[in-house]
């Protein structure tokens, strides 16, 4: 990679461990033989290096997520590491319900002993039954409504976070017909005062 800020130049890398879940196996085995795979571990690297400033850098990490075959909850961690800033973050998200999605993220920084932690969720609002579906089904007992994709049924996300020092974010994301909105909003509530720090709004048109 190359970016004309600072002229900057880089190499990164990922590599995921064991088979890809996405290709069945080509030879049958049998279950007593092969235990099922129920997650997949992957690490990547990144070395950049400015040739304006004359410095580099460099940042690992590792990923464990789970496959659509896992018996429980779908979950993700990651532990990223950048070891000449000393800063080292991990995070660890879960899907807790078909609607619902909860995460946190840890940072520590090795040289200033600070550190932080993020607690957020994401909660979607699926499309409803409509006014006139009770009317559809009197004269047509017998239709049945198309079943609509998991991109589609989704009507809204609700995003949220709050940090140790009492900051909170909030970003609810909606659409109506071809019209995209955002509306945001960050409050500190140690400051009883101005507990509002900024408020923002994001309008896009789709035809």
């Amino acid at each position: 990679m190359y970016s004309t800020d600072s002229a900057l130049m880089g190499l990164r890398g990922l590599y995921n461990f064991g088979p890809d879940p996405r290709v069945a196996p080509t030879e049958p085995t049998r279950p007593e033989q092969v235990e099922p795979v129920h997650g997949r571990f992957s690490a990547g690297a990144e070395l950049y290096y400015g040739i304006l400033n004359k410095s580099g850098g460099m940042s690992t990490g590792l990923r464990f997520t789970t496959l659509p075959n896992h018996p429980g909850f779908p979950y993700t961690m990651t532990l990223t590491l950048n070891p000449l800033m000393g800063n080292l973050s991990s995070t660890y998200a879960v899907k807790a319900g078909p609607s619902l999605a909860l995460c946190s993220r840890f940072d520590f920084n090795f040289y200033s002993y600070e550190s932080e932690l993020q607690l957020g969720c994401e909660l979607w609002r699926r499309r409803g039954n409509t006014d006139t579906e009770w009317a559809v089904k009197k004269l047509r007992p017998d239709w049945k409504r198309p079943a609509a994709s998991p991109d589609n049924d989704v009507a809204g996300v609700l995003k949220a976070k709050v940090d140790q020092d009492g900051r909170v974010g909030l970003l609810w994301e909606g659409r109506i017909k071809e019209l995209l909105f955002t509306l945001g909003a960050s409050l500190d509530l140690k400051k009883r005062e101005q507990i509002f720090r900024s408020v923002g709004i994001e309008l896009q048109y789709s035809s």
